[in-house]
């Protein structure tokens, strides 16, 4: 189903995509089908509002009915004290928004993976999605232990030598503690001519994260764009997902429009909603 096919069965024309009224009524225009609840939840990637501060971050994550949220370091410092670490995430909390997840955060030395993971703790947060040196994998084995604290590592794509695709990331997790897994990055997937649906199923058994987006493009050079408006098989990516009967976040990164990133961010999930409905 391609675009143009899915806004005529909704019954939404592009035009009415503009106001955020009209994307939330996307999905509620959609067939409905009698089934089971989805095990997976949507969520945010805060690096979508990098420009804005955490308050503003945490208003349109509720507004757009986002459950979850894994936080960057420019809405919690990686140098915030461990009381204010404690007051972002309990103001996330107080807004019904799960402070699932923290990062990503890049280790690229021992220091900085003993204080990532001391800084997850500090926060309360259950998982950081990383990016930790191959060579600091073994510490960062030991640290997962003593904190039990998840770690998702997130393929980077194109020009990315530690991570470039998910297959990357499971080899190197394959033996370690079962805490350490995948954030697969859809996006970055496809632009290494990947299919994300495939990946998801593949590595279900360690998949603790994703991070949902559209690209226009297969290659390195694609960009980021509305959902619906690329070439990522959204609805595969779906039923992918209830295959792997996977249960985590779902959580949107829309990097383009940084400066206004609120209404593609709800066209994106409007529309990530219907294809729930309509698969």
């Amino acid at each position: 189903m391609n675009r143009n096919e899915f806004l005529r069965l909704t019954g939404v024309g592009i035009t009415g995509l503009a106001g955020l009224g009209a994307v939330s009524n996307l999905y509620s225009a959609s067939p409905k089908k009698e089934r089971k609840a989805d095990k997976f939840k949507l969520g945010l990637a805060s690096y979508t509002f990098r420009k804005f501060n955490i308050d503003d971050t945490l208003k349109w994550a509720k507004q757009l009915e986002l459950t979850g949220i894994s936080i960057k370091d420019m809405h919690m410092p990686l140098n915030s004290s461990p009381d204010d670490l404690k007051k972002i995430t309990e103001k996330a909390k107080a807004a019904g928004i799960d402070p699932y997840g923290a990062g990503v955060i890049y280790m690229k030395s021992a220091k900085d993976v003993t204080d990532a993971f001391q800084y997850a703790s500090n926060a309360g947060v259950k998982m950081i999605v990383g990016a930790p040196n191959h060579e600091f994998l073994p510490l960062v084995n030991d640290q997962v232990k003593q904190y039990n604290i998840m770690l998702a590592i997130h393929n980077h794509g194109p020009g990315d030598s530690l991570y470039h695709s998910p297959i990357d990331v499971y080899d190197k997790v394959k033996d370690l503690d079962k805490r350490i897994g995948l954030c697969i990055d859809v996006g970055h997937v496809q632009r290494i001519a990947q299919d994300p649906a495939e990946m998801i199923l593949k590595f279900k058994d360690r998949l603790y994260d994703i991070h949902m987006k559209d690209v226009n493009k297969n290659t390195g050079d694609g960009v980021p764009v509305e959902m619906g408006h690329g070439i990522i098989d959204i609805p595969k990516v779906v039923k992918a997902l209830r295959k792997a009967n996977y249960a985590g976040y779902v959580s949107f990164e829309y990097e383009k429009d940084g400066d206004a990133p609120l209404s593609g961010l709800a066209e994106s999930v409007g529309y990530f909603r219907a294809v729930m409905k309509m698969t």
